[in-house]
């Protein structure tokens, strides 16, 4: 498209790759949760850049620079500093690479991935995750074959290395007063008994319907469970997402050729003092689930 983009343009272009930037932005910040955000911030910065944009010849990988650049400042924010070019010679590494023989597992862990300098998990996450080629990689990032190159040769050996070594990262738990929250929530949810749940939220409680809509207040997010009331054959199980509290539901509909206790989504939680504060439900967020590391509360 070689033409201004409009509002809806943007709509439903964002729309059809949101998927595919949210796996970027996980793998880029270790993290599925973290990942959501710097999506919602990619967009945002793709509205502001809209009226100044002008005609885009390749508006997909306009959108991922978007959000490359946005997973960097977010980690930037979070202080991992990390080399943003490899200091790998590009004339040093064959010539052509195979995009497919040298592919990575790419079931590889975030914690992995994350223990990349950002240059290198950026370019293995593009080709190894998301199928681009060199090409197209080097348009997105603004960078050059060779240096693209460089930084895929480094990282895809770094890989290898990592596949090699033990995960040493600590099964999470849940504090006892917070699982015994978390259980009371899932119980109740499991029987309907949303006036129950009501009764847990806080006066200043928060709802992020992720990718749909935000609500604040006990009275608006209340509505909420009333929709949930109309939607049959779900079951929430007690359990974490990146350590975090969270109700795991399983639907009817859910994802099929994976584990059969996968759940479809996840529903975030956060108390303070007793009370529900934030809900963050994920139900029109499914791709998060594919890369999440969840467990069953412990």
């Amino acid at each position: 498209m070689n033409a201004p983009l409009t509002g809806p343009d943007l709509d439903r272009l964002f729309a059809a790759l949101r998927p595919k930037l949210h796996r970027y932005c996980a793998r880029m910040t270790g993290s599925v949760i973290d990942g959501e955000d710097v999506v919602q911030a990619a967009l945002m910065k793709a509205v502001e850049a809209l009226p100044q944009a002008g005609s885009i010849t390749y508006p997909e990988a306009w959108l991922f620079r978007i959000a490359h650049n946005a997973a960097l400042d977010f980690i930037r924010i979070r202080a991992r500093k990390e080399q943003v070019f490899s200091d790998v010679d590009p004339e040093s590494v064959d010539d052509p690479i195979d995009p497919i023989e040298g592919r990575q597992d790419v079931a590889l862990s975030l914690h992995r991935l994350m223990q990349l300098p950002a240059a290198q998990r950026s370019v293995v996450i593009l080709m190894d995750v998301l199928g681009y080629s060199l090409q197209e990689i080097a348009l997105i990032l603004e960078s050059t074959i060779p240096a693209v190159k460089a930084a895929l040769h480094r990282g895809r050996g770094r890989l290898r290395d990592l596949a090699e070594a033990p995960e040493d990262a600590p099964a999470p738990a849940l504090a006892a007063a917070q699982r015994a929250l978390l259980v009371r929530y899932v119980d109740h949810f499991n029987a309907r008994n949303f006036d129950a749940i009501r009764d847990m939220l806080a006066d200043e409680v928060r709802l992020d319907l992720v990718a749909r809509s935000r609500l604040d207040g006990r009275k608006d997010v209340s509505n909420y469970f009333t929709n949930y009331a109309t939607i049959p054959g779900w079951r929430l199980v007690a359990g974490m997402v990146e350590g975090r509290p969270a109700a795991l539901v399983h639907m009817p509909d859910g994802p099929t050729g994976g584990p059969p206790d996968r759940p479809t989504y996840f529903v975030l939680l956060d108390w303070a003092d007793g009370r529900v504060i934030e809900i963050r439900d994920f139900y029109f967020a499914r791709y998060a689930v594919e890369d999440a590391a969840m467990a069953a509360a412990g």
